[in-house]
């Protein structure tokens, strides 16, 4: 039968649109799925503020009624103007295993992107980096993490044979939480801290997150450390208030670690969190009736022996100077007294040598990549 792409333009669309991930990973052990509420809200001119510089559209593809593929067309006009190009985004692909509906996918977006005056198109990719990016390339046979996409192992196939090339790879590791904290660690820590002035602070409330602006101060650092990384934009003032108000009151504090220098100025965070895998798994993507007890419980008293590394950010100045040794010697024994076993990275782009080398002094292996593919248009 032919196949049939049809705009998302209602909230029932909306909700096929969402919930066709969930069906076609329906049965794979390995998928976590997102939570319905969040992606909602992530596809929401009125409540994402990253649709104060990008535009979007989403589309379905449909045979003999029934869907089969799925697929966002994202233009972010900050990252085109920070990098200095004309670039369509296609973020949220799904699809059977059938060239067709790739094809007739990725065409679409093409021919979106081609109206709006863009000249090459790159994912799969989401608005900002705050949503999962990549394609799995490697590792399909390991658990997802609530930052990160499953996919099929046919889908980058179907890249390559519709004519898409690598434009950037991420690696993700994992890494095993040792018995004590490396020697090499504990020596560079105590030079930096004498050397530059540092010290470590703590969060000991939700009130104390929020005091001096700390919180946001957080997240801009974010925005100085990742400005350099593939396809960044930098937050805006909206998306810093959004994160800080979602992430901050179901943070554990002391999985979040602060290193700051003389003048009290942040120059380096680590925040990690228990695994939520397999809690939104058991969730099956929704809040109700039951989902939000298997992610407090997962929060609070079942926790994974997996914990989530969201993010470690070094002010650039400061950048291969050791600070993040001061992060790990904070956070290693609040992770033994936590019970964790090992790490999941996430996201790191491979060329990231300041980051990949942080992990040299731990047990770890490299066990999953993702690509951005792109093709000119």
């Amino acid at each position: 039968m032919d196949i049939e792409i049809r705009r998302v333009s209602s909230k029932r669309d909306l909700k096929h649109f969402i919930r066709f991930n969930y069906e076609l990973y329906r049965e794979n052990p390995y998928s976590v799925p997102d939570l319905y509420e969040d992606m909602l809200s992530t596809f929401s001119p009125r409540k994402n503020p990253a649709f104060e510089f990008c535009e979007a559209d989403y589309f379905l593809a449909y045979r003999d009624g029934k869907i089969v593929g799925r697929v966002a067309a994202i233009i972010n006009h900050r990252a085109n103007e920070a990098w200095k190009k004309k670039a369509v985004r296609f973020g949220w692909i799904d699809f059977i295993d059938d060239e067709e509906v790739s094809r007739l996918l990725l065409e679409t977006v093409s021919q979106w992107g081609r109206e709006r005056g863009m000249d090459v198109i790159e994912g799969p990719l989401g608005f900002t980096d705050m949503d999962a990016e990549g394609m799995l390339i490697e590792g399909f046979d390991e658990l997802s993490t609530m930052a990160t996409t499953y996919n099929y192992p046919y889908y980058p196939k179907h890249m390559e044979r519709l004519g898409f090339e690598k434009a950037a790879d991420w690696v993700e590791r994992k890494i095993y939480i040792p018995d004590a904290i490396p020697e090499k660690h504990l020596r560079i820590a105590e030079i930096v801290k004498k050397k530059y002035g540092l010290r470590i602070r703590k969060l000991h409330s939700k009130k104390d997150a929020f005091k001096d602006n700390t919180a946001r101060r957080i997240f801009e650092l974010i925005n100085e450390a990742f400005a350099p990384l593939y396809g960044y934009s930098r937050m805006t003032d909206r998306q810093i208030d959004q994160y800080v108000n979602t992430f901050i009151p179901i943070l554990d504090l002391r999985m979040v670690t602060i290193v700051e220098d003389a003048e009290g100025e942040i120059i380096a965070a680590g925040i990690s969190m228990p695994s939520m895998s397999r809690a939104l798994q058991k969730a099956k993507g929704k809040l109700f009736p039951f989902g939000w007890w298997h992610l407090l419980s997962a929060l609070k008293w079942k926790r994974d022996e997996m914990l989530d590394l969201l993010l470690i950010a070094v002010r650039p100045d400061f950048q291969g100077k050791g600070a993040n040794a001061l992060l790990f010697t904070d956070l290693i024994p609040v992770y033994q007294k936590l019970g964790f076993k090992y790490a999941e990275s996430n996201v790191e782009l491979e060329l990231n040598n300041k980051v990949q080398s942080q992990w040299q002094y731990f047990e770890n292996h490299q066990h999953k990549r993702r690509r951005c593919f792109s093709k000119e248009l």
